[in-house]
């Protein structure tokens, strides 16, 4: 897993690496010098090349002049717009400033026509205006470069290099509260930040590319990290030449209702597609006959239902051996929000011997009752979509979309539970305020019953003994590679069966096998 640093992470990076010995100067010059490497590579070479640098204050605009004389001495033509006066640069900004005198750079203060001026002719551009500190809305001449910058790209075709971030996003949530840079390629230091990983951030920051410039790697902490493909490879249990179904994990399934059949049976599938052995499925009793017609593999238990044909309270009675034998409870898919059956819901959770996956109707259950799902006997791992978590946080969802990360590291402590949170970079954190960030999925998942196919997932690896975080981050990894091999067949008609029945693909894939 490679560390995601936020803006306070990356300034203590800075701070420890110069107690170390290593001068600001020295880290300043090698980003510059990665920095007019990679524009240099998005022009395609210094030859009769024409590059745009524009810069604001503080360490991020001193990277881009340090680019800057770098772009001039290996043949490009190059200027530099500043936003920032230059007698107003702190060390080692000014001295880089001072050094462009060295070369042919061109250097002019900002104006909104200069740079418009300057891009209709130019190969490629730099972005070295906010750095990974920046919050709020840009204003004045900052929003009229960024916005520039824009123009230039979507006009004239230049590209643009983000220097550590594109200006204009929120380095701690990736938010976009005002004009952001649209980059090509974003160059960033140490680490990736937060602000690149997380959207609508990571959308602006195009490809990212983590360089090297000299900070100790022993330095580099964060309790933030993204998924990779061999992290996964690394996690997916592998089955013994000797075995037998139980065990490789028991699924107990619970969930449906009379006027929703097929949630359940996406669980139970999704389960098997992991690697599960035996996967049980317990359904009020009116529905067992039309679950039993669409899942195949699977050993059934009818359970006591309402008047409404939900899950009954009695339900307990009957699931009181089947549930101690499982490896993993997967509940809430398709049960409404029957009050009856919401009270059951609750109860299981508490009293559940086993690690239990809760979603859909199981976390409405929930709803406003946060802190109860922390008085439980077992692992907990709550998969919710934004909506649902709103419910059970009682927070307004547009509260968590400015804050993803803030508030599902919040939700984690609160429950003592694992929370997955759905989203095109779905964030799966720890009790302990760890952070796992998933790469993978895309809008191809969004459609009814995908959420169920990753619900079965998850509960099929955490019978097969991962823990409850590794089983949720290979689940939503997979789930979403899955995802994107069904989209290439179907594209936009993607089902949660296309979902479902690329899952074993995903899995071969990702093992290489």
């Amino acid at each position: 897993m490679r560390p995601v640093l936020s803006p306070a992470e990356a300034g203590e990076l800075d701070r420890a690496s110069q107690a170390r010995g290593i001068q600001a100067e020295t880290l300043m010059e090698n980003a510059g010098r990665e920095v007019a490497r990679a524009a240099l590579e998005v022009a395609g070479g210094a030859y009769g090349t024409r590059a745009v640098v524009v810069c604001g204050k503080g360490n991020n605009g001193g990277d881009g002049l340090v680019a800057a004389r770098y772009l001039s001495r290996w043949g490009a033509r190059v200027t530099v717009l500043m936003l920032e006066v230059p007698e107003d640069l702190r060390e080692p900004a000014a001295t880089n400033f001072a050094r462009l005198a060295e070369t042919d750079v061109r250097v002019r203060p900002f104006s909104r026509s200069t740079l418009d001026r300057e891009l209709a002719r130019a190969d490629v551009a730099v972005d070295a205006i906010f750095g990974t500190g920046f919050r709020g809305v840009p204003e004045d001449e900052w929003a009229e470069a960024i916005d520039g910058l824009n123009d230039g790209r979507a006009f004239h075709g230049v590209p643009v290099v983000a220097v550590d971030i594109p200006s204009g996003v929120n380095g701690s949530t990736g938010a976009v509260e005002g004009e952001a840079v649209w980059a090509d390629v974003t160059v960033t230091f140490g680490a990736a930040k937060t602000g690149v990983v997380l959207l609508p951030g990571a959308e602006r920051a195009g490809a990212v590319r983590v360089v090297d410039i000299g900070f100790p790697s022993d330095l580099v902490r964060s309790d933030l990290w993204l998924m990779e493909e061999e992290d996964v490879a690394a996690l997916v249990p592998v089955r013994e030449l000797e075995t037998h179904k139980r065990a490789t994990g028991v699924v107990l399934v619970v969930g449906g209702s009379r006027l929703m059949t097929g949630a359940v049976c996406l669980v139970a599938a999704a389960a098997y597609r992991v690697g599960a052995g035996l996967v049980q499925v317990a359904v009020p009793g009116s529905i067992l006959p039309v679950v039993q017609s669409l899942v195949r593999e699977a050993t059934f238990v009818p359970l006591p239902e309402t008047p409404e044909g939900t899950v009954a309270p009695e339900a307990s009675e009957v699931l009181a051996e089947r549930l101690p034998a499982a490896d993993a409870l997967a509940l809430g898919p398709g049960m409404t929000t029957h009050e009856a059956t919401a009270a059951w819901i609750r109860a299981t959770v508490a009293t559940s011997p086993v690690p239990v996956v809760l979603d859909a109707d199981g976390l409405n259950a929930f709803t406003d009752r946060a802190p109860e799902l922390a008085a439980r006997r077992a692992d907990l791992v709550l998969t919710p979509h934004a909506g649902e978590f709103a419910r059970i946080a009682g927070v307004g969802a547009r509260e968590i979309a400015a804050d993803r990360l803030g508030h599902v590291r919040a939700l984690a402590a609160e429950t003592k539970a694992t929370v997955l949170l759905k989203g095109t970079r779905t964030l799966v954190a720890t009790p302990e305020g760890h952070v796992r960030v998933n790469p993978t999925g895309g809008p191809y998942l969004a459609t009814g019953g995908t959420g169920d196919v990753l619900t079965g997932a998850i509960a099929g690896l955490l019978a097969r003994g991962l823990a409850p975080v590794d089983a949720a981050s290979v689940g939503a990894f997979v789930h979403g590679r899955a995802g994107a091999l069904a989209a290439e067949r179907t594209g936009e008609g993607t089902t949660a069966v296309d979902v479902l029945e690329h899952v074993a693909e995903a899995l071969r894939r990702i093992r290489g096998a």
